[in-house]
């Protein structure tokens, strides 16, 4: 595990705690013991009552290692952490069921763990275990791993202050700016913090203004310090080093949406490789349900089990240590094996050379210059593993791929070749391992936003040519038909970037895409960004408008168009306002919505006074609009 960062907590001073500024960021604090006789019991929660008997149950057995991967070594502490994510369940006692608009229950919860599993001899059992979790409903791993580095050894130090003393730092924090950089003070120590874009997120159908704002940003970002996508501070390269040339095969897996399951000896391994695996397929907003740690507790493996022979797997990204899913869960198609057993651990050891159900994904001596050479024990070795089957692995560990999918994107191996080999020091190999991850990650959303990129015309906004009135409605984006979209893209070709990288059937992947899980939430969601983007900018130019200088050029006809249109817009932006008040929203979107208002206001009373007095009296027999021109 990684070193704490330096830290020291001013106990004499009771900090201050804002439930309200607190739970912007997370839903609670869990102190959570492994108890002999009763199982897994929270100790403490803060704050209280915010979750339901059945959450309680799912967090309490997703906090702990499977017995299968706990260590077995007999040192006297052992430190690990790792994050799950389980879907919320149950209501909660006294719920209410009419809730403000801007309140809604998250579909997930993400548990962010700090396990310390200590060695005592004088104790049942000869040791206990105990987890610090931090539970939120978004996925800031680069927050809440530092968070928990400091948190969990400080629980261990103080006890319950450091919660209090956690949550008291936390209540001067701002709200959470999406896609930026954050400096989060906590005790004498200050947090820099990237958070994923707010595209990355989970998605109601409402889209977020730093969506929209940022909507007209370049396709592919030039910033790398910027995150793209959910966690981009994952060790792709350490976790997949075994197996570099199939990222391309696992990238388009999970890009169309197929069921993978990946196993490793423990729950930090698996957790890493499952958002490794999501941070390739940035800027693409992931549908798929993931699950960084799963176990069979979670009430959706029963689900899973019950599948019959030859029923679909769902579509979902699984991370397991515990064996038993090779034999329970037979149906899924991809299975991956990754990480490293621990020294003296009740598994075996990797052999010294990666091995796949296809071929190795890494020559022995991480020689990338040598990445074609194949010797024949090599490719016995893999035929030999591809035939035994995945069942292998209770017997022996080894990093390995079995999946019948042939993949149409061939592995760039000019990116492998530069990809820096840190011999045999630690700490040269965790500074060559950041170098090594950003131009693996800059790859992959290179990769990924070329194959988005014919899709861009679908969400192209339009904006009022000069001289043209903006108080007219804008034209619908472009419609989308999927056949017409492929007949086209298959005359055009999939461009320069993508012709080199993938293979003739090229068009194929894109079918798959479009029929799999992930294309119909993100191309919606990037076509209601583009509406609101559009929106906004014909509602900006209706702001700087000159509505004299339109009714001089306009005939009568024109002029009781214009009326009627401002009108429109005039109701559209009160309902707006009023629902910024209920919502809560920031003091900047409430003021912009009464500047349009009054704005439009204003032409709507200058135009009125232009159109004939019989024509005036038409319209005031209407008592809304009549109120509109007082």
């Amino acid at each position: 595990m990684s070193r704490s960062p330096s830290f020291t907590a001013r106990t004499e001073s009771n900090a201050y705690v804002d439930p309200e500024s607190v739970q912007k960021w997370i839903v609670a604090f869990c102190i959570i013991r492994f108890d002999l006789e009763q199982g897994q019991l929270i100790e403490e929660c803060y704050p209280p009552g915010c979750l339901t008997p059945e959450e309680e149950l799912d967090i309490a057995f997703s906090s702990f290692p499977d017995s299968v991967s706990q260590h077995h070594n007999r040192s006297s502490i052992h430190d690990s952490m790792f994050f799950f994510r389980t879907q919320r369940r149950g209501n909660l006692p006294g719920e209410k069921t009419h809730k403000k608009p801007n309140e809604s229950r998250s579909k997930y919860l993400y548990g962010f763990v700090f396990n310390r599993q200590r060695h005592d001899e004088r104790l049942k059992r000869g040791g206990e275990q105990k987890s610090v979790v931090i539970l939120s409903r978004s996925p800031y791993s680069s927050l809440f791993k530092p968070l928990l580095q400091i948190m969990g050894p400080l629980y261990f130090d103080v006890g319950r202050k450091a919660i209090d003393y956690i949550a008291g730092s936390m209540s001067t924090w701002s709200s959470p700016l999406p896609g930026q950089l954050m400096e989060l003070p906590i005790g004498n120590a200050t947090l820099k913090v990237n958070l994923p874009p707010v595209h990355s997120l989970s998605f109601d159908g409402e889209v977020a203004f730093e969506e929209s704002a940022s909507s007209m940003a370049p396709l592919l970002p030039t910033n790398q310090s910027i995150p793209h996508g959910l966690f981009h501070d994952s060790d792709v390269f350490g976790i997949f080093r075994g197996l570099l040339l199939q990222l391309w095969l696992l990238w388009e897996l999970l890009l169309i949406g197929e069921p993978i399951l990946i196993i490793a000896p423990t729950p930090p391994q698996c957790c890493e490789a499952v958002a490794s695996l999501i941070s390739l397929a940035a800027p693409l907003f992931i549908s798929v349900d993931f699950r960084p740690y799963f176990t069979i507790h979670d009430p959706y493996f029963a689900r899973l089990n019950s599948l019959q022979e030859g029923e679909t797997f769902p579509p979902i990204l699984l991370g397991v240590t515990n064996l038993f899913f090779l034999k329970s869960l037979r149906n899924v198609p991809h299975i991956v094996s990754v990480g490293s057993p621990a020294p003296n651990s009740g598994r075996v050891g990797f052999s010294s050379r990666a091995s796949t159900g296809r071929l190795s994904g890494r020559p022995e001596g991480f020689n990338f210059p040598n990445l074609k050479k194949f010797s024949p024990s090599n490719l016995l070795s893999a035929v030999k593993l591809r035939r035994d089957g995945p069942l292998c692995l209770m017997t022996e560990h080894k990093e390995a791929i079995w999946s019948s999918y042939m993949p149409i994107t061939k592995p760039d191996t000019s990116i492998l070749n530069r990809l820096v080999d840190a011999g045999l020091s630690p700490r040269v190999e965790e500074s060559m391992s950041v170098v090594n991850n950003e131009i693996l990650r800059r790859h992959f959303l290179e990769l990924t936003t070329n194959f988005l990129a014919p899709f861009g015309p679908y969400f192209r906004v339009t904006t009022p040519s000069v001289g043209s009135s903006p108080f007219l409605d804008p034209p619908p984006l472009t419609a989308f038909d999927g056949d017409e979209f492929l007949a086209s893209l298959s005359t055009r070709g999939p461009g320069k970037f993508l012709s080199k990288r993938m293979r003739s059937n090229w068009l194929d992947l894109y079918r798959r895409f479009m029929k799999g899980h992930n294309f119909k939430p993100w191309f919606q969601r990037k076509r209601a960004v583009a509406e609101q983007e559009q929106h906004r900018l014909w509602r900006q130019a209706r702001m700087h408008a000159d509505i004299r200088e339109f009714i001089s050029r306009s005939s009568e006809l024109e002029i009781v168009e214009k009326f009627h249109a401002i009108e429109r817009h005039l109701l559209f932006e009160m309902q707006a306002c009023i629902l910024s008040y209920l919502c809560l929203q920031s003091e900047k979107l409430v003021d912009n919505s009464e500047a349009t208002w009054h704005k439009l206001k204003g032409d709507l009373q200058v135009v009125f006074n232009v159109l004939p007095k019989d024509m005036q009296h038409l319209l005031l027999m209407n008592p809304e609009r009549a109120t509109l021109l007082q």
